[in-house]
């Protein structure tokens, strides 16, 4: 019998999980990641546009209109850059979204507002892997 310990012992829970090292690829943009991150600009710009031209029938819709396309243009510009919170907050723009789309959608019987919730429910799975969440900063 030999007295020698095993050469990887098991990583332990708690406080040594941060003291693991690095994923080879943390940083990296995802083509998955940068096609949300696109997609989340192009929104946000056509909602700018739309309230420069006038096109919600309501005051409140416009006023309600820009903070959320200023979400979705940050969690943009976060995702390109493979930062946490740009995740975290494109993880939620994307569940509201889906939620606004099946809302809006269920109440005025029009297909392409599930459509675009289903979209928004395939975006928010993909960001939920586990490969999307090791390479954040």
């Amino acid at each position: 019998m030999t007295d020698q310990q095993p050469q990887n012992p098991a990583p332990r829970s708690g406080a040594d999980s941060s003291s693991r090292a690095p994923h080879p690829f943390q940083g990296k943009l995802l083509p998955g990641v940068a096609g949300i991150a696109v997609w989340m600009m192009v929104l946000a710009v056509i909602g700018v546009v739309g309230v420069l031209h006038h096109a919600f029938p309501t005051q409140g819709a416009l006023y309600a209109v820009l903070p959320i396309s200023t979400m979705l243009a940050v969690a943009g510009l976060g995702l390109l850059q493979m930062r946490r919170w740009g995740w975290a907050i494109a993880l939620a723009s994307v569940l509201l979204m889906a939620c606004f789309y099946s809302y809006t959608a269920l109440r005025s019987r029009q297909l392409n507002g599930l459509l675009m919730a289903a979209i928004d429910l395939v975006f928010f799975l993909y960001l939920m892997r586990p490969n999307v969440r090791e390479r954040l900063r």
